[in-house]
């Protein structure tokens, strides 16, 4: 009797979304006051944050969106958006050669070779991974291929200025449409897969 050599599926790895507030004219970089987290009437923006937020099991961060952010969620006590609760749970790694300590608990050093350190998180167990901010961050993961969805809420504002989302070069052809719908405000979200 032949009995069939047994297969051993390798676990899927995680998405890594790069989710972003933009501007019409492609900068993420905050230079004015166009968006604020804590704003009224925004429910259906924070609804959509909030479905994403129940896919994902972490936040990863570079060091200096990782210092606002712990500069400013936690110390939040009446926050009815819910983000504050989200962050203070969430498992936080911030990629920096600086840090020696998070001071923010669920939050893990990725002191080594950016690229590395994502690709090993990506391979462990675990659901999506939310990388947002860290414009520089973001950069080097796009052109290291990691990144597998771009989330965006497109803001109905042309700044002008600012650091854009994709690095100089980068060029993705064939982007395929996952989700689009409209907010109050003028706000548009569009999420594509990077392959």
């Amino acid at each position: 009797m032949y009995d069939a050599p047994t297969t051993v599926e390798a676990p899927p790895v995680r998405t890594l979304a790069i989710t972003q507030n933009i501007t019409l004219d492609g900068a993420v970089e905050f230079l004015g006051d166009w968006f604020d987290p804590n704003a009224e009437g925004q429910d259906d923006v924070l609804a959509e944050l909030h479905r994403q937020d129940a896919a994902s099991d972490a936040t990863l961060l570079g060091r200096r969106t990782f210092c606002d952010f712990r500069g400013f969620w936690p110390a939040q006590t009446d926050d009815a958006t819910g983000i504050t609760d989200y962050l203070n749970h969430v498992d936080k790694y911030v990629v920096s050669s600086t840090l020696t300590d998070p001071e923010w608990r669920n939050s893990t050093i990725l002191s080594g070779d950016p690229v590395a350190e994502v690709a090993a998180l990506k391979e462990q167990p675990g659901t999506d991974i939310v990388l947002t901010g860290s414009i520089t961050l973001c950069h080097t993961l796009i052109a290291a291929g990691l990144v597998d969805e771009f989330r965006l809420f497109h803001h109905p504002v042309v700044q002008g200025a600012g650091r854009r989302l994709f690095p100089d070069g980068a060029s993705f052809e064939g982007l395929r449409l996952l989700d689009a719908r409209s907010f109050s405000g003028g706000v548009v979200y569009t999420a594509h897969a990077a392959r």
